[in-house]
């Protein structure tokens, strides 16, 4: 990650600067990580479980 600061008089960082690719990458971080938050209480499956489902929707 390529970044530059910002600084104030005093040499204290106060902004950044980052590459776009950067800055949409960390924005789909955060966003995967709230969908996990979101759906940390859903039940869980087994993977067994999911191929059958995957198979019975015709998607595998």
């Amino acid at each position: 990650m390529d970044t530059q600061f910002i600084i104030d008089e005093s040499g204290v960082k106060k902004a950044i600067i980052l590459l776009m690719e950067d800055y949409e990458e960390l924005l789909e971080d955060i966003h995967d990580l709230a969908v996990i938050a979101e759906r940390k209480d859903e039940p869980s499956i087994s993977l067994d479980e999911l191929k059958k489902r995957l198979k019975a929707d015709g998607l595998i």
